[in-house]
């Protein structure tokens, strides 16, 4: 048995020289671990966006013609440019919109013990796994004004028949629906995980309290899912400003430019008028806007997250 009186030799203190050379060996040895992470985003990140950046300041077919800032200047003043970044605003704002809704509502329905959960689970998630072209035309297909099964499913209920994907005022609309139906399951699992991260304890004093129902879910639920919430936001916003097929197969940019994506546009310019650096320049403002609003929902959406 060791007694009160038993004495400890003192911890020998490492000179400070030692200690400086042990936390650099330390971090030589991280940056070894983070060289491969490193050289990837280099390579695939950082160097396109700076030789964007770069072509974006030239002109002509083989963007060989210093022009400096013209690029940017003739993009705020072109009328196509300010068209697309606003119907690529308008597209975005309601698949954002679509994919919280949707995906919180189907995820709040299967968080139930229903017979059948985990198959109806994997039917819904089935879309997201698919490739979004043939998604696409799959749906254009259905969507046909003449042929559609929609339009015959109409037609045979006595109801007017549509120009889903000919019509000025529905056909953004309708590939707003697409995207959203694309993405519904992917959404629909990370609510999933939110939810079931919710401990149930708070809803069993809620409960013993009164709480019921819609005050449940306004006072317990929501809160608690922020997170997920400004997740699924975030990277609905940055998907739909960045869409680029649903246009490209399903629309082609009409009718009248009525779903003339920006990226479409910047596709546009780029491969068929063969104007490397304006597409260039059209690139880098979108990502300087993506870079904007994704820090500017971070802060905002970060001050009401409760963790």
């Amino acid at each position: 048995m060791v007694s009160a009186t038993t004495r400890y030799p003192a911890p020998v203190a490492q000179p400070r020289g030692a200690r400086t050379g042990l936390r650099t060996r330390q971090a030589m040895i991280a940056y070894v671990f983070l060289t491969p992470a490193l050289l990837y985003f280099g390579v695939f990140f950082f160097y396109p966006i700076a030789y964007e950046f770069w072509l974006s300041l030239h002109t002509g077919q083989n963007a060989d013609v210093w022009v400096g800032l013209e690029n940017y200047a003739r993009a705020l003043r072109d009328d196509r440019v300010l068209h697309s970044f606003r119907i690529t605003v308008l597209f975005a704002a309601g698949v954002t919109v679509g994919d919280i809704l949707l995906g919180l509502g189907l995820a709040l329905l299967l968080d139930r013990a229903l017979r059948g959960r985990v198959l109806l689970r994997a039917v819904l998630l089935f879309p997201y796994m698919t490739s979004f072209v043939i998604i696409a035309l799959m749906w254009q297909n259905i969507l046909d004004p003449y042929v559609g099964i929609l339009n015959r499913v109409l037609l045979q209920l006595g109801l007017p028949q549509q120009a889903w994907l000919t019509s000025y005022g529905a056909a953004l609309p309708a590939i707003v629906g697409i995207t959203v139906w694309h993405g519904m399951g992917y959404n629909m699992v990370i609510f999933l995980a939110g939810l079931q991260g919710i401990p149930r304890d708070y809803y069993d004093a809620a409960k013993l309290d009164g709480a019921a129902g819609w005050s449940l879910f306004r006072t317990i639920t929501l809160p608690l899912l922020a997170p997920t919430t400004l997740f699924v936001s975030v990277l609905s916003v940055i998907g739909s400003l960045q869409a680029f097929a649903q246009p490209y197969v399903i629309t082609q940019g009409g009718p009248a430019d009525a779903t003339r994506l920006f990226v479409f546009h910047v596709f546009e310019a780029g491969f068929g008028e063969l104007d490397f650096g304006y597409a260039s320049a059209l690139a880098f403002l979108m990502f300087l806007v993506i870079l904007a609003l994704t820090v500017v929902q971070l802060r905002l959406g970060g001050r009401s997250v409760e963790y």
